[in-house]
């Protein structure tokens, strides 16, 4: 009997082992699963694409706040890592500087592509930077000015992009006509301000501006703009070295877009223009004392500089902080191109905009 007791115990703790074995093998499977689809989503974001979320009105109304975008990497050609960072956050180990290398992409950025960056303003590793989107408005070796807020690339007005571009315009009505936020929305554009005596600030494309000036009730109608000689102090004495240079965002310039291997000749006047670039986007050491330049020690007036470089702009061209304040993109920087909104949200997350999704980025 007492045989018979043992075997059947250890019948049922053989059966209890076995069970606790499949139990862990399932879980081992589960877990090895999940790393799996953890390192292959990662691989897929940093070589292949990677989606981002709209925060902001700077590319309205091209890209509106709540867009989900799915952005190549491929276009451009990915890098691979520059870090050692948790997946999918922006943390990063401190101190370590991986060698990277940009694989080659199918394609070239080309003037007005939607390009999706690290913004260069901020200390931190390359790749842990925010992510901005703006539009690649001046290229390497353009000529770049803006006057009274419109632009000029190499001499000639820009050509906009067909999504088109908003200011804010000032609009006077007649005598007694109220302008309502209903009937600018229904136009396309945006009621910003009441300023008394019938006269108002709205946000809107130039075509939107045309049919608005045409209106009988409409008095005057013009877009906003500094004078050159009017100075802002919260812009040429703000926290952004590339705006000391300059009086107005509206009234940028000449400025030569940097290209790999342009020599630039380093004045006072140009002084604040490319000292992020040759001091912190290429990592010299640089000093001014009055006309004087030392760069690495050496007393020198030139730098070649050793990366490509661009001028980005948001779509919304008075609600955007773009290379206007904080200067040039450089192509280390670059991450892919803006391909297409797979969901938008008005909002709530499962509030949707139909007609934005699987809309194509132009």
């Amino acid at each position: 009997m007492a045989t018979e007791r043992k075997k059947e115990d250890k019948g049922w703790t053989g059966k209890l082992k076995e069970e606790d074995e499949k139990a862990k093998s399932w879980l081992r499977e589960w877990i090895d699963a999940i790393v799996f689809a953890f390192i292959a989503a990662s691989i897929l974001r940093t070589l292949v694409f990677g989606s981002y979320v709209i925060p902001t009105g700077s590319m309205e109304k091209s890209l509106m706040v709540g867009d989900f975008l799915i952005v190549s990497n491929l276009h451009y050609g990915p890098r691979t890592p520059m870090s050692i960072c948790v997946p999918f956050t922006d943390w990063c180990v401190p101190g370590v500087k991986l060698p990277w290398a940009r694989i080659p992409g199918f394609s070239e950025i080309k003037r007005n592509d939607a390009i999706v960056f690290n913004v260069p303003f901020e200390v931190k590793p390359i790749s842990s930077k925010t992510n901005y989107i703006k539009r690649a408005v001046g290229m390497p070796g353009d000529t770049l000015q803006i006057r009274k807020n419109l632009v000029y690339i190499n001499g000639q007005q820009e050509e906009w992009p067909s999504a088109g571009v908003q200011h804010n315009y000032t609009i006077k009505m007649q005598d007694r006509v109220r302008l309502s936020d209903a009937k600018m929305e229904a136009t396309g554009g945006e009621l910003v301000q009441f300023q008394g005596n019938d006269t108002y600030i709205v946000n809107m494309s130039p075509e939107v501006a045309e049919v608005v000036g045409s209106w009988n009730e409409t008095d005057t109608l013009y877009m906003n703009a500094y004078d050159p000689d009017v100075v802002i102090p919260g812009y040429s004495n703000g926290r952004f070295t590339f705006a000391r240079a300059f009086k107005n965002h509206h009234n940028i310039g000449p400025v030569a877009i940097p290209y790999e291997g342009m020599e630039i000749e380093l004045t006072s006047a140009n002084w604040f223009v490319y000292k992020d670039l040759i001091e912190r986007y290429e990592r010299n050491e640089i000093r001014r004392e009055g006309n004087t330049f030392f760069i690495n020690g050496e007393q020198t007036n030139t730098y070649t500089v050793r990366q490509n470089y661009y001028f980005g702009m948001g779509d919304n061209r008075d609600n955007s902080e773009d290379s206007r304040f904080w200067g040039f993109v450089p192509e280390d920087h670059i991450i892919g191109k803006a391909i297409f909104v797979w969901y938008s949200k008005d909002g709530f997350i499962l509030n949707p905009r139909f007609n934005r999704i699987f809309s194509i980025v132009k």
